[in-house]
């Protein structure tokens, strides 16, 4: 994601997001002031959590979501996190 997405607590909104959606996975910041989001769930399940990340949190300001197909990483299949940077 890019636009207003830190400082605002996005990762926090995005975490919620997708345990809510029963996605896996992790959300962090990146230096160059974008989120990264790898999501891990069925078709229906990551399209829920797209609809809520385009969104973002009250005071943020999603510009650009951009997506693409990843490997399943073992680590990130049971549950969804905030990495830290």
């Amino acid at each position: 994601m890019s636009g207003r997405v830190q400082g605002v607590g996005y990762r926090f909104f995005a975490c919620s997001a997708a345990k809510q959606h029963g996605v896996s996975g992790y959300v962090r910041n990146l230096h160059d002031g974008r989120v990264e989001v790898y999501a891990a769930g069925s078709d229906a399940q990551l399209n829920a959590l797209r609809d809520e990340l385009k969104r973002g949190p009250r005071f943020s300001g999603v510009e650009n979501v951009s997506e693409t197909a990843a490997e399943l990483l073992p680590d990130y299949v049971s549950s969804f996190t905030i990495e830290q940077d």
